[in-house]
């Protein structure tokens, strides 16, 4: 990575930049006998560790409360959120988490259930579990569902499990899955997981799957076709039934990726499009954006077909209330299916159920409608506005992602990534980069629905300017970017290649040096 010195542009003799502070590591700003809280000498007794006692000091840094507090809030300056700004982070929906899904979440008896507590005593949560999974089937036109993903490959994970016992339980030993070669990373991963094959399909000029190559590539050993739609290329596939009724005509399962939903939620039921399982982002759809590495939740749907190979546990009712079934012997007293098992300890995510229902029963169905025909509306209007100064892959309208690439910068020394890396300057999260691999130079771009005009006539004008001042042989602006940033442009394949997961002090040979 860049030294300190090439991290600070232009040069201040405390490092800070303005209000934006040079913040050194938490372990760098200790010192020995600093500390921010007293606390009573330990009395005297004997050693229960047997042996294991520690027999150096435990490494943390010494710091009073001022530093502590400093030091974090300086830190959490340096984060960009959607709550400071539009996020354009294509295939993500990081959209506005309404605040009154957090003061729902932070109820008594949802904020402070615990999942060990007697079925008895957690009425209220196993019911909204319930509710959501009901909503879920209704938005979807499925009749199962399964709640215990715990976010979007966990969800492809669990619809290929159960297709793949399914599959068993007929004794059809298929070794076989097609994905699109548009598709996201985690799907041919999953495929792999579950010991399938992957076998690619290409990608039309449209933009979409190529049926004719996908029919082709069908036979008696392919277990499933793993879709998104829209797809990652911010398209809906239009061929989508034919593509069922040949996945079905083969003895195969359709397997779509529901990363995408926020385009058709409230207006198309994939259920009717011949889905046969489908993973739920709510997450993404339902708010809470996902930034940070979580929360997230992934419910899959899934076709009566499959519904009786679902994992455990899941929610049922009955005369003595709501119970959950936990186990093999539990489902085979209920005369129900023969369930794979578990994907995880206890259920699901219990934030994400609370904040996914309460995002669906204040917008209601018209309500969700408005969120997919918002979605789409802002950017077809990015793409509409943008067209004339970037370069759009496909130019026919879009879904509620606008993919562009990098033509526009052809010949000008400046590439996709530069750009991206000046959005920063410009005050704006990048959009995804390099994504889906089938477009040379990707940008893919979603708004969502919770900017209005405003803010999107903002961002609009901030990348029509980059793209204007790329052409005209700016190349420096963006070669260096960002430069107005805390942290100045960092050599990302190193980071990722050679991670440095301890810190440790400097050695003081070298600091003679």
């Amino acid at each position: 990575m860049n030294g300190p010195a090439d991290r600070r542009a232009p040069a201040t003799h405390s490092g800070h930049r303005g209000l934006v502070m040079e913040e050194p590591l938490i372990f760098e700003q200790g010192a020995a006998g600093r500390c921010g809280v007293d606390l009573p000498e330990p009395g005297a007794g004997g050693d229960r560790l047997g042996g294991l006692a520690r027999k150096g000091p435990i490494g943390l840094p010494g710091l009073s409360e001022p530093q502590v507090v400093r030091h974090y809030v300086r830190l959490s300056q340096k984060n960009y959120s959607i709550d400071a700004g539009l996020y354009p982070l294509g295939s993500c929906t990081m959209k506005h988490n309404p605040r009154l899904n957090e003061k729902v979440a932070r109820l008594p008896g949802f904020a402070d259930v615990h999942p060990l507590q007697p079925v008895s005593t957690v009425q209220g949560a196993l019911e909204l579990i319930h509710t959501l999974a009901h909503w879920l089937k209704v938005l979807t036109g499925m009749p199962a569902v399964a709640m215990s993903p715990a976010a979007g490959a966990h969800g492809e994970l669990c619809g290929l499990m159960t297709i793949r016992s399914a599959l068993e339980a007929k004794g059809d030993a298929r070794e076989r899955v097609l994905v699109p070669d548009s598709a996201h990373g985690t799907n041919p991963a999953t495929a792999a997981l579950c010991r399938y094959r992957v076998d690619a399909v290409p990608s039309n000029a449209r933009g979409r799957i190529d049926l004719a190559a996908l029919k082709q590539k069908l036979g008696p050993d392919v277990a499933a076709v793993m879709l998104t739609n829209p797809n990652t290329c911010g398209l809906f596939e239009d061929e989508v039934l034919e593509i069922a009724q040949a996945v079905h005509a083969a003895g195969a399962y359709f397997y779509c990726d529901g990363a995408n939903f926020n385009a058709i939620v409230g207006k198309v039921r994939p259920g009717d499009l011949g889905i046969d399982a489908m993973h739920l982002n709510l997450h993404k759809t339902f708010s809470t954006p996902h930034g940070g590495g979580g929360p997230g939740s992934g419910p899959v749907v899934l076709c009566a077909e499959l519904a009786p190979y679902a994992p455990l546990p899941y929610v049922v009712h009955g005369k003595d209330g709501f119970a959950l079934v936990e186990t093999a012997s539990d489902q085979s007293s209920a005369g129900e299916g023969r369930s794979y098992g578990r994907m995880r300890s206890f259920h699901g995510q219990m934030g994400m159920f609370v904040r996914a229902l309460a995002f669906m029963l204040s917008h209601g169905a018209d309500g969700l409608r408005r969120v997919a025909e918002d979605a789409v509306l802002n950017a077809n209007y990015v793409m509409a506005q943008l067209k004339d100064d970037m370069s759009v892959s496909y130019p026919a309208p879009c879904m509620h992602e606008v993919l562009f690439d990098d033509t526009f910068l052809k010949d000008t020394g400046v590439t996709m990534l530069d750009f991206a890396k000046a959005m920063i300057d410009e005050g704006f999260h990048p959009a995804t980069v390099y994504f889906p691999l089938v477009v040379q130079g990707a940008l893919l771009t979603e708004p969502t629905e919770s900017e209005s005009k405003e803010s999107l006539d903002r961002f609009i004008g901030s990348l029509r300017f980059l793209a204007r001042q790329a052409k005209a042989g700016d190349a420096g602006r963006f070669i260096n970017a960002p430069r107005l940033a805390p942290t100045r442009r960092l050599d990302e394949t190193r980071a990722a290649r050679h991670p440095v997961l301890r810190w440790r002090p400097p050695d003081p040979a070298e600091a003679a040096e």
